[in-house]
């Protein structure tokens, strides 16, 4: 027996649910290593070197690289599991490094409020790992080509 078709419906719209996703963390993720490039003092080395981290100039343009390349294939949905990974990273660094610090110093609320974009980066990014990119996607475009020279 057939599914209902609003049952259809329902699944198609999940099947295309990450797109929204996508565009989210791609977006973000791209913006914010391109600004790391374009405000180095501020947001990408020297931001860096007021965390504490270990050889700043090295570190800053590496993970705004990183935010560029993987940002800009998840936004594509191009290897989208793999280029959330690092994003993943990212973000449990992040989180750790200055989000932290503000709990043990400033209490729960004040953390969360600083948190709000980290957290959202973060589970996005693990919701595009777990389940994948989508129907709108290039991933999704070469699995169906691949399928279709295999047929």
């Amino acid at each position: 027996m057939k599914p209902p078709r609003s049952t259809d419906a329902v699944i198609r719209a999940a099947l295309r649910a990450p797109l929204i996703v996508r565009i989210m963390v791609g977006a973000v993720f791209l913006s914010e290593g391109i600004q790391k490039f374009l405000f180095p003092a501020m947001l990408g080395a020297g931001r860096f070197t007021k965390i504490g981290f270990p050889y700043p100039d090295v570190l800053g343009p590496i993970v705004g690289l990183t935010e560029i390349v993987c940002g800009t294939l998840v936004l594509l949905g191009l290897f989208t599991r793999v280029a959330a990974v690092p994003l993943v990273t990212v973000m449990l660094v992040a989180i750790a490094s200055t989000k932290v610090p503000i709990l043990m110093r400033d209490g729960f609320w004040a953390m969360a409020h600083e948190a709000r974009t980290d957290w959202s980066m973060l589970l996005g990014s693990l919701f595009l790992v777990w389940v994948g990119p989508g129907m709108w996607s290039l991933d999704h475009w070469r699995r169906t080509r691949r399928a279709r020279a295999g047929e």
